[in-house]
């Protein structure tokens, strides 16, 4: 249906190197990552915090899909994916994801809320597309 993309490029070695990153949509342009940012804290993006924001995105997207076929629309959501990386072996392995919502929708119960929530958590593009456990905290609040 659509395809679009995203680049990086890198210069020099996996320490001292540095990296940047890009979308075609120009929301990133030359964005700057490397190894400081991606394991040391250091300013600059990573491609896990990357994934994250792609995750919170499309299953807030999805969950609004959802929330519309069942006649409820949300005054607001707030999703936070935190995207758990760690050493497996000889490299390293993306062994998490964990989705914190908090959604304010007039006339919802919690039992909807709730249904409506874990079917975006499962049926997201980015859920599917991730091989890793998902596990979701979702709050309703007025």
């Amino acid at each position: 249906m659509s395809t679009t993309s995203g680049s990086a490029k890198w210069q020099g070695g996996i320490k001292d190197g540095k990296g940047a990153i890009s979308t075609k949509s120009g929301a990133l342009s030359d964005y700057p990552y490397g190894f400081a940012s991606r394991f040391e804290g250091k300013p600059g993006s990573n491609p896990e915090e990357l994934i994250g924001a792609a995750h919170a995105a499309c299953f807030t997207m999805a969950l609004s899909l959802i929330l519309g076929e069942a006649k409820l629309t949300a005054e607001q959501m707030e999703t936070k994916a935190d995207v758990t990386l760690e050493k497996q072996g000889d490299g390293f392995a993306i062994t998490a994801v964990h989705l914190t919502l908090t959604a304010k929708i007039p006339g919802a119960d919690d039992a909807t809320f709730q249904d409506c929530a874990a079917t975006a958590k499962a049926g997201c593009p980015v859920s599917k597309l991730l091989n890793t456990k998902i596990t979701m905290d979702a709050k309703l609040v007025s």
